[in-house]
C-alpha cells in the first residue's frame, strides 16, 4: 500500500500559515527555490518528477532531501525547504513515516 499525505497534512497543517497544492512537484520545487514557498514535501514520486527541481533548490541555497535529511528514500519522497525550517519539518514528517 502506498503511503498517503493525509496523515502528514493533518499533523503539520495546524503549524502552518498557509497551504498551497499546485499539482506539480517540479513547480513546487521551483517555488521553494525562488522563495515563494518556504517548504514542500511529497510522497510516491518518480525520479523524473524531482531531479531537476532538487538541483534548482540546492543551487538557490535551499535543502532538498528525503524526509530524514538524507538520500536513502529518494525518489519515493522529497522534502525541500529554504533551509530555515528543514529540521523542524523533517522531524514532523518522520514521526509517522
Amino acid at each position: 500500500m502506498e503511503r498517503n499525505n493525509l496523515p502528514l497534512m493533518a499533523r503539520i497543517a495546524p503549524k502552518l500559515r498557509g497551504v498551497r497544492i499546485l499539482g506539480s512537484v517540479a513547480l513546487d520545487l521551483c517555488y521553494v527555490a525562488c522563495g515563494r514557498l518556504d517548504g514542500q514535501w511529497e510522497l510516491n514520486l518518480n525520479i523524473y518528477d524531482l531531479t531537476a527541481g532538487m538541483l534548482i533548490v540546492r543551487e538557490a541555497g535551499g535543502i532538498a532531501s528525503d524526509f530524514a535529511g538524507g538520500t536513502d528514500n529518494l525518489p519515493g519522497e522529497i522534502l525541500a525547504t529554504n533551509g530555515k525550517i528543514h529540521t523542524q519539518l523533517s522531524e514532523l514528517l518522520i514521526q509517522q513515516s
